[in-house]
């Protein structure tokens, strides 16, 4: 069953978000509490905040419990932009945008699907390289029979 919690409007810019919450998808919830504690940045104060909403939101609401939990999304939007000015030289003026992010953390308790191994990703390359030497040694062969 999927969870979820957001946090509408903060004063963040999405960029800034986006960097932290790479680092937490597909963690277990206890994992990625822990990143989040020891990350010095702002974006991860305003995330572990919607990170334990939706713990709280999956212990009350759906019954599930947090041992077992994932993150299995967790994803920055951007909101809307407050635009200000502020005085430049000779009399101009400049605007100064203020940028704000809508954070949406999902969590589920599935077990996340593992990745390929290396191993796999090894065979393809090995098999392209393959193919192309194929393709050498038969344009060298017609050059021999001329």
């Amino acid at each position: 069953m999927e969870v979820r919690s957001i946090y509408k409007y903060a004063r963040i810019s999405a960029f800034k978000v986006r960097e932290v919450t790479r680092e937490i998808q597909g963690l277990p919830v206890s994992a990625a509490l822990d990143v989040l504690a020891f990350t010095p940045k702002k974006a991860a104060f305003l995330i572990n905040k919607t990170l334990k909403s939706a713990i709280a939101n999956a212990e009350n609401n759906a019954n599930l419990k947090a041992d077992g939990l994932v993150v299995k999304e967790a994803v920055v939007g951007e909101g809307p932009t407050i635009k200000r000015m502020t005085s430049r030289a000779r009399g101009s003026g400049s605007r100064i945008l203020k940028r704000t992010s809508h954070i949406r953390i999902v969590l589920t308790d599935e077990k996340p699907e593992k990745k390929q191994a290396d191993g796999e990703k090894a065979e393809d390359k090995s098999s392209a390289v393959g193919k192309k030497k194929s393709k050498k040694t038969k344009k060298t062969a017609k050059a021999a029979k001329k």
